[in-house]
């Protein structure tokens, strides 16, 4: 085996995307969604994670940008992989955050030219509203909340733990 320089080892490593969003729900459980004014779906609150920047501190950024508030970001709750896609030449990795509970919409400031609105959904409606790609996270962070264990998607399928004494090349998605 021969030596590699670091530049030249780390140049041919593989790139991804990462983005970071909030879970928040109000006391009765119900999913807030935010409806983006440049997409036809809603989404989590939350966005791409900058150079330098944390996931977590991606999060919290976001939220305070689309909302006009400040949160606590919590315990990581989804992570998802998702292969390259469509215009996209890379995968990304989204991480969603445990943001607490809201009991009500009042004190958000949404900027204009982003969001149209904001609102609270049970998960059916808030599945419904999500591109298919992504709402398996809303249940998935729910089931990771409740039992705090974070969820791993690989593509929005849910993995499956290998068996006892299985290894770990024995995962496979399930939908």
């Amino acid at each position: 085996m021969t030596w590699t320089e670091p530049a030249t080892w780390y140049a041919n490593l593989a790139s991804f995307h990462a983005a970071a969003a909030a879970f928040i729900t109000d006391p009765d459980g119900r999913v807030l969604l935010v409806k983006p004014a440049y997409r036809a779906h809603w989404a989590f609150p939350g966005g791409y994670v900058d150079e330098g920047e944390y996931p977590h501190e991606a999060c919290a950024r976001e939220v305070r940008e689309e909302l006009g508030v400040a949160v606590q970001v919590g315990n990581l709750l989804v992570v998802d992989w998702a292969p390259p896609a469509g215009q996209r030449p890379r995968a990304i990795i989204s991480f969603t955050f445990d943001c607490g509970v809201f009991t009500s919409l009042s004190g958000f400031r949404l900027p204009a030219h982003e969001l149209e609105d904001v609102a609270f959904f049970g998960q059916r409606e808030a599945e419904q509203r999500l591109p298919e790609n992504v709402l398996p996270r809303v249940r998935a962070a729910i089931h990771a909340r409740a039992e705090l264990t974070p969820a791993y998607l690989a593509g929005g399928s849910t993995m499956v733990p290998p068996r006892s004494g299985a290894t770990g090349g024995d995962r496979r998605p399930t939908s």
